[in-house]
């Protein structure tokens, strides 16, 4: 299913910053960021679960906020791209 991850991270001091960087670094490794805080995740349910708990464990709950949208399998009529960066395949090859 498609997942789409988005964050709001308070970074008024070092420790948020460190907490931004380190919710970044575990999107990248289960999708792709389409927007600075918004990444598109192909997984099923277990992965989600676990990509959840490791970002809750992340982030302050007082200050920072995660939003998980789950758009399902059939997923390619709910996503409209308009502007600049080229869409792409969520469930082709990424090269880095």
């Amino acid at each position: 299913m498609l997942v789409l991850i988005t964050y709001d991270v308070n970074t008024e001091n070092t420790a948020g910053k460190k907490r931004l960087r380190q919710v970044a670094k575990q999107c990248v490794n289960y999708g792709q960021r389409v927007q600075n805080s918004v990444f598109e995740c192909v997984m099923d349910t277990a992965k989600c679960r676990q990509v959840k708990a490791i970002l809750e464990d992340i982030i302050d709950k007082e200050k920072d906020s995660l939003r998980f949208y789950y758009l399902g399998d059939n997923y390619k009529n709910k996503v409209e791209h308009i502007g600049a960066k080229q869409s792409y395949d969520v469930k082709g090859l990424l090269l880095y």
